[in-house]
């Protein structure tokens, strides 16, 4: 079965097709760059006015690099819940239209949960069930994933995700928006150890996260070197700071470990193209009895290819027809078991 692929969950406009869920004919990604570098972050209506323009040229260059025609196209899959409200309703609205006009199937798929099937992408064979730690700029979970589609809920952040540390960090620094590999970059030529950071929760027991303290703590730390008149060590704060999140992931995914008693770990997101965080996990798990997953760099960040991996193991075959009435939603549970992503913070 071959699969269109639509994923507008925040700036990024992707289109990806896709055969039985792992043959990736084609992933095409489009970030609008020009907004992010004038504001310093991602603009909303701003967003969704750029994808709006760029969804039909990267279903076109989709198209193409797959040698794939609209006619061949068996379904369609698209993200529907969890984003950027405004961003979200394009590609919604694009998927329904194609879907009408094409008469195949149109099956939605929560934004988190492409992630979660981003790391079986290239592993089909990762067993059920498994540790997920899913962490970016708008999420940080740590779930247990049971089988397809249901979820135990292990922990998530109480505050800020990691991501969004990355990117404040980054700002701070001049080094633009998004932010993780600038960091991650810069962390390689600094001293992990030149400034004592906090590690937020990091020995608590559970698998919940907290990284507002750390936010606030790096944030002072640069105010002190621009108040003083004095030369930011860029390099140093980076590696520093750096240390600090990856400790505390580290950790958090060692007690889910313990805590369900799990030999597999998949590492997704944004965050997952972290170089120091992909040799810590691959380091810790012969010593801790556990193997872990990541994707490809490319499947880490938004992308459309992981949503037409989540539907074929979802049951996009069994799809029901033309779905009109789909509609677009910013906050919804996550898979059968309905477990909330959102942090408290958001929430409350």
């Amino acid at each position: 079965m071959i699969v269109m692929a639509i994923e507008t969950a925040c700036d990024d406009t992707a289109v990806a097709i896709v055969r039985d869920g792992h043959d990736v004919l084609s992933s095409v990604v489009i970030t609008e760059m020009v907004a992010q570098e004038r504001f310093g972050g991602i603009v909303p209506e701003l967003a969704a006015r750029a994808q709006l323009e760029l969804l039909t040229p990267a279903i076109e260059q989709a198209l193409a690099e797959a040698s794939v025609q609209l006619t061949q196209i068996d379904a369609l899959a698209v993200n529907n819940r969890h984003g950027l409200l405004r961003s979200i309703t394009v590609g919604v609205a694009a998927a329904k239209a194609l879907s009408l006009a094409l008469n195949i199937p149109l099956m939605p798929i929560h934004h988190i949960e492409g992630h979660v099937y981003s790391a079986l992408i290239e592993n089909p064979g990762i067993p059920w069930p498994h540790v997920c730690l899913t962490v970016a700029g708008g999420h940080n979970l740590l779930l247990q994933a049971n089988s397809h589609g249901e979820y135990q809920l292990l922990g998530r952040t109480l505050d800020d995700a990691a991501g969004e540390v990355y990117d404040k960090l980054a700002r701070r620094l001049g080094l633009g928006f998004p932010g993780g590999l600038q960091i991650d970059r810069l962390a390689a030529k600094g001293d992990p150890n030149a400034f004592a950071l906090p590690r937020p929760m990091i020995g608590d027991g559970t698998c919940d996260f907290s990284f507002s303290g750390l936010k606030t703590a790096v944030t002072r730390l640069v105010d002190d070197f621009v108040d003083a008149s004095k030369p930011i060590p860029a390099e140093d704060i980076a590696a520093s700071f750096q240390a600090a999140v990856v400790d505390v992931l580290a950790a958090k995914v060692l007690v889910a470990v313990r805590q369900v008693n799990s030999s597999v770990v998949t590492v997704t997101g944004g965050v997952a193209a972290n170089s120091e965080l992909r040799s810590r996990l691959s380091k810790m798990g012969p010593d801790h009895d556990f193997e872990a997953f990541f994707p490809s760099l490319r499947y880490c960040t938004d992308n459309a290819a992981m949503i037409a991996c989540a539907a074929h193991h979802l049951g996009i075959e069994h799809a029901a027809g033309i779905n009109e009435a789909l509609d677009a939603s910013s906050n919804a549970p996550l898979g059968n078991l309905g477990v909330l992503y959102s942090s408290k913070k958001q929430r409350g």
